[in-house]
């Protein structure tokens, strides 16, 4: 892996200093020298988790089971030699929006975010980050992001790095109409870090739904975006899992769909790989599970390269301007 890893870094520094594409950066770095020989296929092992749905944040009770899941599941992915463990939005907690509004629960309206124990909360996450470095494993985990008043609060994914640090956070930009007219503030920016020479992006709740936040990833050149969503999806809704296939295949990379388990869901979580067939999937009965995958970083691979310069004007000197009389003329 260090091998590969390094060799990615040069040539992420090549296109950074010189303005090539990483395409055009690898293929000089690797024709430097006759005798050099290509990175060979390297990977990473990655855990996807789905977790048991918890909504009311207002149960202590609840948030402090919903961490002792969590941080079990970390421990059963470490075990199985995952260097990473990706978790749904809202593992933690995703309060629901009939107990958090201040008119309901009869009718959806702002909410109040006094109704949350977040004490507590900041107790838990506390403890899942002293996990991952007693672990050495990095983590993935969806939370509600409190703000100072009187700003609503983000809804987020932190990512805590093997040696016990929060070393970023991404929050969701892309919020549906409840969000963003009740419930939270938009983040702004997307989020990509780096583990063992592989380049992970976040994405968050609908945003599967956006084409442009997957897009946006693969100019970032990005290895496996992290997915995670409450899934919501009713039975035989299966929107999510299809767009994430679609989103593998366009862009030759992984996606990790991290959904929380609910019984008779449509979307259990899964990693699928980048030719858009599922790699592994967590179990359908609702209950607390992983999946485990080995994901790969075929620098070969010419399919992403290709669609990248397809996409940089490579068509426009092949073009004819035909008349279109000519055509009619010719055909009768």
């Amino acid at each position: 892996m260090t091998k590969n890893a390094n060799f990615k870094r040069r040539v992420r520094a090549r296109a950074a200093k010189t303005g090539e594409s990483y395409t055009a950066a690898l293929r000089q770095l690797r024709g430097r020298a006759a005798d050099e020989a290509a990175p060979a296929v390297q990977s990473i092992r990655l855990a996807v988790a789905q977790t048991t749905s918890f909504d009311n944040p207002l149960d202590s009770d609840g948030l402090r089971r919903s961490g002792a899941e969590i941080r079990q599941l970390m421990r059963e992915a470490q075990a199985a030699g995952a260097r990473l463990v990706h978790f749904a939005e809202g593992a933690t907690c995703a309060p629901n929006k009939r107990i958090m509004s201040a008119s309901g629960p009869e009718t959806v309206g702002p909410s109040d975010w006094t109704r949350f124990e977040w004490a507590v909360l900041r107790e838990e996450l506390e403890a899942t980050r002293r996990l991952a470095g007693e672990l050495g494993i990095w983590t993935v985990i969806g939370s509600v992001h409190q703000l100072t008043e009187p700003h609503r609060p983000h809804n987020s994914l932190y990512v805590m790095s093997d040696s016990g640090h929060l070393v970023t956070r991404y929050d969701e930009r892309m919020l549906s109409n409840t969000k963003i007219s009740f419930m939270y503030t938009p983040g702004g920016s997307p989020v990509t870090f780096d583990v063992d020479g592989f380049r992970f992006g976040c994405a968050l709740g609908m945003e599967a739904h956006f084409p442009e936040i997957f897009i946006e990833y693969e100019r970032l050149d990005v290895d496996c975006v992290l997915f995670s969503t409450t899934d919501g999806a009713s039975p035989g809704n299966r929107a999510f899992a299809v767009e994430v296939q679609g989103h593998a295949a366009s862009h030759r990379y992984w996606v990790s769909l991290a959904a929380l388990a609910r019984p008779g869901s449509a979307v259990p979580s899964g990693i699928a790989a980048p030719g858009g067939q599922w790699a592994a999937c967590c179990a359908t009965d609702g209950m607390p599970s992983l999946a485990v995958v080995d994901i790969s970083d075929d620098p070969d691979d010419l399919a992403r390269p290709w669609r990248r310069r397809a996409r940089t004007g490579l068509y426009e000197a092949h073009r004819v301007a035909d008349d279109p009389r000519s055509i009619a003329r010719d055909l009768f």
